[in-house]
Formats: structure tokens, C-alpha cells, sequence
């Protein structure tokens, strides 16, 4: 372990400087979501591609309609029907004088055509009174034919959603560095791209250590406990935008740790492993990755350091195997474990997304608290607290012990004490690292 007392910003600057976003590949769009576009994405189509009608009703012209009430209706030949999909009324048929086509959401303005009035405006070609619905053309084929009595008016254009209103061709779909979710898969198909370049999602393997660590579910015997780290730490992966796995808790044994993560790396971008990283008689990652060597990279290997922080003084961070695969070491008790994900594995996995701004926004607010809180000299203390931002402030969850998992499910910040504050007072102006 190295000698030297690194602080939390230069811990954070060795990881990113070593860390490379992943290489671009060309994805079909249900394997893009949660990926992050490496390059814009413009129009080809124009959205919608044709004017088309927003409601169910009767497409007509404007003049036809002028002045038309309930009283004096305007009586209008019915000439055919526009179903969505349909091409228009058929070649050299147009919507004229005196005439209207019954037409459905989403179908194509027919020629001739100026304004759609709603089915409700209407009788709905009965010749009784205003209709409420369109009744399927199976169930009143004569709907398309015979007359419809229109009981108001439409302006020019009126319910038609015209071609390109969405986009248009040589607009911007979506810049490069967007992540893509269902509303760009969405607007992705809509102008009909099939496949999309993009940085993947990094791969995470997370990996427990403790031969006191039992899985959930089964039976507790004396000094067990449960593995709770590598169920936090692969759904926290998941919500930063990686693919997770989970490696259930490997025992106190240097050569099986090894032989685990070794068998690991064909399915991981990076590496995180929890416990094990103290000056322990125990502490087993860093006796299996000590000596681990990646002579040919300069810098490789895994060195094991202390940090001016608390919780989480213990880290490791280096690569590891053939494709020098980055390896972050994490403390095992579970807060910070927590905390050090969030500061150093998170900003590490949305690097490798290609992501702009890898770390969690921030903010400043009041502290309230009943008595000022201490912090020890030369530490950049992380507490749990929950932050209200209509008020501005935040009020500390729990107590500072690094085991207190309960106190970080109730949590929806980190309080940041630098290092150079040893008590913070009720009101004090705190910096607020915000978790959700």
C-alpha cells in the first residue's frame, strides 16, 4: 500500500486519466437504450411525411362549411372513405364542392380537402342529431356514402397536422452525446432508422468478499452476516447506465478471489470488488492483487492507498489482465462502500459512456441539525442527509459510522465537510452531493 495520504480529488484524477470511453458500434434500436450517441443524427423524412387529419371526422372544404350551425346545417355528399394507411380517395378522386370524405385519425388529407370537421360536429351521416362517435365502417358501410349534415363551421387547416410540423428533412434528430431512451428509440423509428451508432453500456462486474458474508435468503450462523454490498453496488452500476453482474461473496482466500476476477474479465469494461482492502490479517483483495502484474502498461498493476476521506480511507484502484480491464477496490464496510462508489466508480462508468459530466450535481444548502457537527482535521467527511430544495437546506440522516446502512436508504444527498472544517454549525453554507 502506498505511503502517501491521496486526497479525494486526486484519487478521482488518477481513475479518470486511466479510464477511455468505449469504442462506437452500430446498434439496432432496442439494443441502443441506455447507450449514448457518438454522433448526430438528422433527418432524412419529413414527420408526419403527408398532411393528415388529428381527429375522427369528415375532411371538406372551408367554404362548404361557412356559417354552418346545428339549425341550418351544411348537407354535404359523402364520397368515400380515408382509413390511416390509406394512399387518399383513390386516383383523380378529390374532395369537391359540395362533397366530403369521411376520414380517420392519423389518415392522409385527400385532395381537394382544406379542413377536417370532427365527427362531433356532425351527425355522422345518420340525419339525426350531433354524433358521438365514428361507427366502424363494418358495422355502417353506408357511413362512407349518402349524405353528412355539418353543424359548424371549420377554418382553413382546422384539425389537419401538416407534413413536416414534427420535423422536417436536414433537421437535427438528436446530437451526439445524447443518451438514448424510449423517446429517442421513438423518434429514431419514426424517421426510419433502424440501427444507430453508439458508445455500449460499460460492463461492470461487481464482486463481494467476506467469508462472513452470507446470501440473502438462507440461514445466519454465529458472526454472519449478509451480503448487502454487491446487491448495492450492482443496482447503483445499473442506475449509472452500466450493465451489472453480480458475483456472489467470495471467501477469505487470496487464490480464489484471483481465480474469480480472472474468470471475470471476459465480461467486464471494469472491475469493482468490496472488502478486503484494509491492513487486516484478512483483507484478501489486496493480497490476490498486490502482486498482480500488467508490466507492459506503465502504471499497471492495483495499488492499494489511503485517502484523507472518511468513510472510505481504504482504496484501490488499477488494471488488470490482457486488456488491462480498470479495477477499483472498494472498501467492505457498507456505507463506504457506498459513498466510494458514488464518488470514483460512477464518474468511472460514465466515462466509459462518453458522457460529458460524469459526476452527480451538486448544490449548496443550510444545514440543519440540532448541534454543530464534528469532522475530523485533514478528512473530507461524506454524511447521508436528505436535502429539501424548495427550502435550501439539508438535515444529516443517521450518524457518521460507516456501517449505518439503514440511515443511507433514507438519504438523498452526501454533506461534504472539507478537510479543512472540523465542526460544522446549525445554518452553516454545506456543499450537497445530490443521489437522486
Amino acid at each position: 500500500m502506498s505511503s502517501t495520504i491521496w486526497s479525494v480529488d486526486e484519487h478521482l484524477e488518477d481513475i479518470l486519466a486511466a479510464v477511455r470511453p468505449l469504442e462506437p458500434i452500430e446498434l439496432q434500436l432496442p439494443e441502443a437504450q441506455g447507450c449514448v450517441l457518438v454522433e448526430d443524427v438528422v433527418v432524412e423524412i419529413a414527420l408526419p411525411p403527408f398532411d393528415n387529419s388529428s381527429m375522427d371526422g369528415y375532411a371538406v372544404r372551408v367554404a362548404d362549411v361557412e356559417g354552418a350551425t346545428e339549425e341550418f346545417p351544411a348537407v354535404l355528399t359523402v364520397i368515400g372513405d380515408v382509413a390511416a394507411g390509406d394512399a387518399g380517395l383513390g386516383d383523380d378522386q378529390r374532395v369537391g364542392p359540395g362533397e366530403a370524405a369521411r376520414i380517420m385519425t392519423g389518415a392522409p388529407l385527400p385532395a381537394g380537402a382544406e379542413a377536417v370537421v370532427p365527427v362531433e360536429w356532425t351527425d355522422g351521416g345518420t340525419g339525426e342529431g350531433p354524433a358521438a362517435t365514428m361507427r366502424a365502417h363494418s358495422d355502417a358501410p353506408e357511413g362512407a356514402a349518402g349524405e353528412v349534415r355539418v353543424h359548424r363551421p371549420a377554418g382553413a387547416r382546422a384539425h389537419v397536422r401538416a407534413r413536416g410540423s414534427d420535423v422536417r428533412p436536414g433537421d437535427l434528430a438528436l446530437r451526439a452525446g445524447s443518451v438514448i431512451g424510449a423517446p429517442q428509440i421513438g423518434l429514431l423509428a419514426a424517421i426510419g432508422r433502424s440501427t444507430v451508432k453508439v458508445r455500449p453500456r460499460p460492463r461492470v462486474v461487481v464482486i463481494s468478499t467476506g467469508s462472513e458474508l452470507v446470501q440473502p435468503g438462507e440461514e445466519l450462523s454465529g458472526g454472519q452476516i449478509y451480503d448487502s454490498n454487491s446487491f448495492a453496488l450492482t443496482a447503483a452500476a445499473r442506475e449509472a447506465g452500466a450493465i451489472a453482474y453480480r458475483v456472489g461473496a467470495v471467501s477469505d482466500d487470496a487464490e480464489t478471489l484471483r481465480a474469480t476476477i480472472e474468470d471475470q474479465l471476459i465480461r467486464a469494461d471494469i472491475v469493482v470488488t468490496t472488502g478486503g482492502v484494509s491492513v487486516g490479517a484478512y483483507d484478501v483483495v489486496k493480497e490476490a492483487l498486490s502482486s498482480v502484474g500488467d508490466e507492459d502498461e506503465p502504471g499497471g498493476g492495483v495499488d492499494f492507498r489511503k485517502l484523507a476521506m472518511q468513510p472510505g480511507k481504504p482504496q484501490g484502484f488499477g488494471s488488470i489482465g490482457p486488456d488491462h480491464t480498470p479495477l477499483l477496490a472498494l472498501p467492505g464496510n457498507p456505507v463506504s462502500s457506498y459513498v466510494s462508489f458514488e464518488l470514483f466508480v460512477r464518474p468511472a462508468i460514465r466515462t466509459l459512456m462518453g458522457l460529458p459530466d460524469v459526476n452527480r450535481p451538486t448544490a449548496r444548502a443550510s444545514l440543519v441539525t440540532d448541534k454543530a457537527l464534528s469532522s475530523p482535521a485533514g478528512r473530507r467527511q461524506f454524511l447521508r442527509g436528505t436535502y429539501d430544495a424548495e427550502a435550501g437546506t439539508v438535515t444529516p440522516v443517521g450518524g457518521s459510522g460507516s456501517h449505518l446502512i439503514a440511515a443511507l436508504a433514507q438519504a438523498d444527498a452526501l454533506i461534504v465537510l472539507p478537510e479543512d472544517v472540523t465542526s460544522a454549525e446549525p445554518g452553516a453554507d454545506t456543499e450537497v452531493i445530490l443521489l437522486r
